[in-house]
């Protein structure tokens, strides 16, 4: 493929968020980058959100509207109708770090298997949190995930032809083994060392924690087995206090 610009699919999943998708849409369909088929997957909205869409919609390659069983139900969908060379999902409430974040990826490395980069935090407002609390590695594996989710899945470009569904399930955490499945097939990784998203804080997996962890304890299980996974827990464990201690000693 070198030489070849790849294409991307960006696939927006959304469900009843009239407040972001706009500024979601707007962040994907004003990339540099001349590579890019657009699907948005709709839950059946009914606040408003599909009229939000309707006026991009000539720009937009795939809309489906329609009821679905959950979010990674709808990201299945948005898989089953992608054809791109690579994936990424960016769903209602994030966006691409800036205008020429795709261009910038893609320039990064020929033909990666994976492309990944680094992440910020916004608020409802679109104002800036800073940096996600786990900084992206710099060389990301398949093994990267063992203390948390390093990488978030807007900042991550994954070759179609590794991508498989996402195991329904999980309901708040499938993301993790999605990307963990995707990386075990991967050669070449590359780190592209630089901004290439901004992530809406908040989500389910904030609104049902105790779930959420309970599921990624069980995805890690099963890729790093028990043991290894009760004292990477521990770490983690260890390694959140620390970062709330610090923090609480800086805010204060």
């Amino acid at each position: 493929m070198a030489g070849v610009k790849p294409i991307l699919s960006v696939i927006t999943i959304v469900y009843n968020n009239v407040s972001d998708i706009e500024r979601t849409m707007l962040s994907v369909l004003n990339q540099t980058y001349a590579g890019i088929e657009y699907i948005v997957v709709d839950g059946l909205s009914n606040d408003g959100t599909l009229e939000m869409i309707k006026p991009y919609q000539d720009r937009i390659s795939k809309l489906i509207s329609e009821k679905d069983e959950g979010i990674y139900d709808a990201m299945n969908k948005g898989l089953a109708a992608a054809t791109g060379d690579y994936v990424i999902f960016m769903n209602s409430g994030d966006e691409f770090y800036d205008v020429d974040t795709v261009t910038a990826v893609f320039a990064a490395a020929d033909d990666a298997d994976i492309y990944y980069g680094e992440t910020e935090m916004i608020d409802a407002n679109g104002q800036s949190l800073g940096q996600r609390r786990h900084k992206a590695p710099k060389q990301f594996t398949w093994r990267s995930f063992k203390f948390g989710m390093s990488v978030s899945h807007q900042a991550i470009y994954v070759k179609r032809s590794l991508v498989e569904p996402y195991d329904r399930r999980y309901q708040l955490s499938s993301d993790i083994d999605w990307i963990i499945r995707a990386a075990k097939k991967a050669k070449r990784i590359v780190n592209v060392n630089r901004y290439v998203a901004k992530y809406l804080v908040g989500g389910m997996s904030k609104k049902k924690h105790r779930q959420s962890l309970e599921e990624r304890f069980d995805i890690m299980k099963r890729h790093y087995g028990l043991v290894p996974t009760i004292l990477n827990h521990v770490i983690i464990a260890f390694n959140l206090g620390w970062y709330w201690l610090r923090n609480r000693r800086t805010n204060d």
